[in-house]
């Protein structure tokens, strides 16, 4: 019966949602709060370590006057691992199990140099609409966004099918101690309750879909030759000569099994799988030294159809050929050569241990909920995909959550100096995610 009380009133929890509209004043009262101790939040360990409690003081702080404690709605949990270093849970409980999540915005911040600013980094600066300072995109100012749409929606006494979730993380920009943000509330069973809904993985920019990764993986080739006069080339093996043509190799054999797919093009990616160098050294020596090694490092970039094992496994097959015959590669000049008498080049590859997976996010119902916010909002949606990687992403979606990414920063202005975002876009972004949560309750 449409005008049953149940009915009526659910219709107006879903107008009042659809109609919610960011507390400007509240936003900003608590971003300057949380861009004004962004320098103690700097993450590059051993040099920086945040200290994410800070953060997480101003946000009980905005919250507490909602809380369950004090009369009202908001359920908080203060979840640590390590010392100074928590996590935030808030919840508003619906009336079924079913949940909606916004996880992903963390409280740390990558470094800024104030030297390469034109304001200070560590201060809010409203400039119209532009809001500057370190973590106004990425992420404090979606951490800010969300506090103030929870503390909205449990003000407003909107009664939901849904639970509405959001969660505020540690340690997301060096994972350099395990177990403190993220990974550690999977570890521990927090999450577990959110695998009944859809969870928004709110750390990405522009205000589209960013509906999938890529992997990334690091590896170092170091080009073993032969020490010598360059005087007298004929008697050594030029590591440098051979760390290019072995480099170039392997980029070969790489692009060969990983070439561009269909997929790609589905899920909108702007470039196919990449190994690239990135970085070269050598013994060091005089200029008429021929260098007896040379170290080339890099990275892959894997788009989520292809696996990192694969890749592992084609390339060291790659370096053991080279090292049973490097003769095969091609040489530079008419006396560089890769074995002289008694000695042959050799080549050691190495991958670095912590790897990040790509992920290609399953495109749910949930999924186009969110497609018809955003359109209903910024009347267009274009979802994309990024070579770029996030951490646990992936992780999260093996463990069964239905995982996608959004957020209302600005590509352009992610780790960069004088970062910024628009408060317009942040506006912006509470309907979205308000009218998404209408959506849901429908699904």
């Amino acid at each position: 019966d449409r005008f049953s009380p149940t009915t009526m009133a659910h219709d107006e929890a879903m107008a009042t949602l659809r109609a919610l509209k960011l507390d400007r004043k509240r936003f900003l009262e608590l971003l300057e709060k949380l861009i004004g101790i962004s320098e103690k939040l700097q993450d590059n360990p051993p040099h920086f370590v945040p200290q994410e409690n800070l953060a997480i003081q101003h946000v009980m702080a905005a919250v507490d006057p909602f809380r369950v404690e004090n009369g009202g709605r908001l359920h908080v949990e203060h979840v640590v691992y390590s010392e100074g270093r928590g996590n935030l849970i808030l919840k508003i409980p619906g009336t079924t199990e079913k949940v909606v999540s916004m996880v992903g915005s963390h409280l740390d911040v990558v470094v800024a140099d104030p030297e390469c600013w034109e304001r200070d980094p560590f201060q809010l600066h409203v400039e119209g609409d532009k809001l500057f300072g370190r973590g106004t995109t990425d992420c404090l100012g979606h951490v800010a966004l969300v506090t103030t749409m929870m503390t909205q929606l449990a003000e407003s006494r909107v009664e939901l099918d849904t639970t509405v979730c959001a969660v505020f993380i540690a340690s997301e920009e060096a994972q350099a101690e395990a177990g403190v943000g993220v990974d550690g509330l999977l570890e521990n069973g927090k999450l577990e309750f959110m695998k009944k809904g859809p969870l928004l993985w709110l750390d990405t920019a522009d205000s589209q879909p960013c509906i999938g990764t890529a992997g990334a993986l690091t590896w170092d080739l170091k080009c073993n030759g032969m020490l010598c006069h360059s005087g007298m080339p004929q008697q050594g093996i030029n590591a440098v000569e051979l760390a290019m043509e072995a480099t170039k190799y392997l980029q070969d054999v790489f692009y060969e099994q990983f070439p561009a797919c269909d997929k790609e093009k589905e899920y909108y990616f702007r470039t196919p799988s990449t190994m690239k160098p990135t970085q070269i050294s050598c013994a060091k020596g005089g200029l008429n030294q021929i260098p007896q090694w040379c170290l080339v490092q890099g990275d892959v970039r894997l788009t989520p159809f292809y696996t990192m094992e694969q890749v592992k496994k084609v390339l060291r097959e790659a370096v053991t050929r080279l090292n049973e015959d490097p003769t095969c590669l091609p040489s530079h000049g008419p006396v560089s050569k890769y074995a002289v008498p008694g000695k042959k080049a050799s080549l050691e590859l190495r991958f670095g241990e912590y790897v990040m997976h790509g992920i290609a996010c399953n495109l749910t119902p949930y999924y186009h909920a969110l497609c018809s916010a955003i359109k209903q909002v910024r009347k267009e949606c274009q979802p994309y995909s990024v070579s770029g990687s996030l951490p646990l992403v992936k992780e999260m979606q093996d463990a069964g959550f239905n995982i996608f990414m959004l957020g209302f920063g600005l590509m352009s202005s992610y780790h960069a100096d004088n970062e910024y975002c628009l408060l317009s876009d942040m506006e912006q972004g509470v309907e979205i995610l308000a009218s998404w949560i209408a959506n849901c309750e429908g699904i």
